[in-house]
């Protein structure tokens, strides 16, 4: 093998190897999760295989609106391989369709205070936030929470499609932020 014949096919795999670790890390559903909203680290999309539950804790592709697009422009959601190139969400799944949701200094469902679900009127970086308002969650539809104090979830942008829900979230090896 002469020398250029090796260098190629260096280059060659230094290039196919990536693409490989990508498609079959991405194959086999894992995701790394970069975000304070829930433990950072590895984690699986597990096929559902059964209808979507009250405590889900679920990965799903946000819609392309004009919630999302500013959402991108601020940061509170990065991009991926999701519709309108966004990255999936891990949110809990906390009202179905047919249910009540009252937003005010936090969030009521069917009567019951959420907990942790306290409403922001500005960003981390003091730029105002609007919250949802009060509504019954549409049929196909899923309103999703974090406990996180920081986490843009249906709080702000309303319940989203429940047709992008990719499956489960289950941690494979994460760490608290």
């Amino acid at each position: 093998m002469t020398i250029q014949v090796r260098r190629a096919a260096i280059v060659l795999s230094a290039i196919v190897t990536p693409i490989l670790m990508f498609t079959t890390f991405c194959g086999f559903g894992f995701r790394l999760n970069l975000t304070p909203s829930y433990p950072l680290g590895l984690w699986q999309i597990v096929p559902m295989d059964r209808p979507i539950a009250t405590g889900d804790l679920v990965f799903i592709c946000p819609p392309e609106n004009a919630a999302f697009s500013e959402a991108l422009e601020r940061g509170y959601v990065r991009r991926g391989l999701c519709p309108g190139w966004l990255s999936p969400l891990i949110k809990t799944v906390v009202a179905l369709p047919g249910q009540h949701v009252a937003v005010d200094d936090s969030v009521t469902i069917e009567g019951s205070v959420l907990v942790h679900s306290d409403i922001r009127s500005t960003d981390a970086e003091g730029r105002a936030l609007s919250s949802w308002s009060d509504g019954i969650v549409p049929t196909g539809h899923l309103f999703l929470h974090s406990t996180f104090a920081g986490s843009y979830d249906s709080r702000y942008f309303g319940p989203i499609p429940a047709s992008g829900v990719l499956g489960l979230a289950r941690p494979i090896l994460t760490v608290a932020p």
